[in-house]
């Protein structure tokens, strides 16, 4: 099967995790950048990545790099590339997105409509032909320009992989899948371990942990745009992709999960959600205000996304909201917390300066993983067997 270079996008901060599930998945890292992971792979591997990835944004197929300064460069690069290995005749194929960052090239209309340009020269040559009906499946593709060094690729996925198809009803300020997915794998949570999200809004962090302990893949309820790439992939390596993945499931797990909110609403949003991820079994939904928060048994952990307070009136409840949110933490006994936040006066409302703290960018909004850490539990004494 043709080796192919992959490219896998993930928000700012989280290349470290990504990395992690692609060597997990069995692939090998070439390259690690700010907001994406590329892994060398085949049409097998773009069928696994996008029914598994849960921080990836999308799966890219690289095309090629070169370097351009000027747009005749540009032209000429993008032409040579050998596009005849990707698109078929028939193929509806346009530049859907360019990125430039400290290039001489920066305009993306200018970027996309050349690059149309020089891919139907070149597919000219390749096909014999001046008339491209565009009528097939869709090869959409994105560039990147990273100090003049061009990156081109085709998007394998479609709607974006925090998409799982769960999330019909979203709260105010939703936090993404892939994002939530990553901050519950930036700790040492596991399924033996009590979560607790007393902001759960409409239920993702809860619903993407309910999904880890149940090893259930997050992309095999939903389609992807190379599913119709019939010139790359065949068929039955998308069936067989998911029948591995749906032979890993455990749905009859126990776990400790809960999700708490103010709003009643909201919460019949998340129960939902949870429902439609088939995860609604294993997450116990109340409505419950932060200074209602408590649990009996020690060891727990909070993983939550707090009220940022981007608006102005917001703002002057967050004092208030955080001092209660600490003093219940306090209460605990030998919990953990881990909070991803705007708000710059998170530790000092909280109570408590946070042992470790990440920096994330939610989207446009600079955020910080507030990671305020609790004992470990003692080691279980290995059981013997008596002769």
């Amino acid at each position: 099967m043709k080796t192919l270079e992959l490219i896998a996008p993930c928000h700012f901060g989280l290349e470290a995790v990504l990395k992690r599930e692609i060597t997990e998945l069995g692939y090998e890292i070439s390259q690690v950048e700010d907001g994406r992971v590329t892994f060398i792979g085949d049409a097998e591997a773009i069928c696994r990545a996008n029914i598994n990835l849960r921080t990836a944004e999308r799966v890219l197929v690289k095309v090629g790099s070169f370097r351009a300064v000027t747009f005749d460069e540009l032209f000429e690069g993008t032409k040579a590339l050998d596009w005849g290995c990707f698109l078929p005749k028939d193929g509806r194929f346009w530049v859907t997105k360019a990125s430039s960052v400290k290039s001489k090239l920066f305009s993306p209309s200018d970027i996309q409509s050349i690059m149309k340009k020089a891919m139907v020269e070149k597919l000219k040559k390749v096909y014999g032909t001046t008339v491209f009906p565009e009528t097939g499946a869709a090869y959409p593709v994105r560039v990147f320009l990273m100090k003049d060094e061009v990156t081109v690729a085709i998007d394998s996925t479609g709607d974006s992989l925090h998409k799982r198809g769960y999330r019909p009803y979203t709260a105010k300020a939703p936090i993404s899948e892939t994002l939530a997915a990553a901050l519950i794998m930036l700790t040492p949570w596991n399924k033996d371990r009590i979560l607790v999200d007393p902001f759960c809004g409409s239920g993702t962090i809860p619903i993407e942990a309910a999904m880890m302990a149940a090893h259930m893949a997050p992309g095999v309820n939903r389609s992807f745009l190379a599913e119709q790439w019939t010139n790359l992939i065949p068929k039955k390596l998308w069936y067989e992709a998911v029948n591995e993945a749906m032979d890993l499931v455990d749905d009859s797990v126990s776990v400790d999960i809960q999700g708490y909110d103010i709003d009643g609403d909201v919460i019949r949003y998340a129960r939902e959600n949870a429902k439609l991820a088939g995860v609604d079994h294993l997450i116990h939904f109340q409505q419950r205000p932060v200074s209602e928060l408590s649990h009996p048994k020690k060891y727990g952990f909070i993983i939550c996304n707090p009220p940022y307070g981007e608006r102005l009136e917001e703002k002057q409840a967050l004092p208030a909201l955080y001092r209660e949110f600490g003093t219940r933490f306090a209460a605990l006994d030998a919990w953990s917390a881990y909070v991803i936040t705007s708000y710059e006066e998170t530790e000092r409302y909280f109570g408590r300066k946070a042992d470790k703290n990440r920096k994330i960018y939610n989207g446009m909004i600079k955020t910080y993983y507030y990671q305020f850490l609790g004992p470990k539990p003692p080691k279980r004494k290995a059981e013997t067997n008596s002769l």
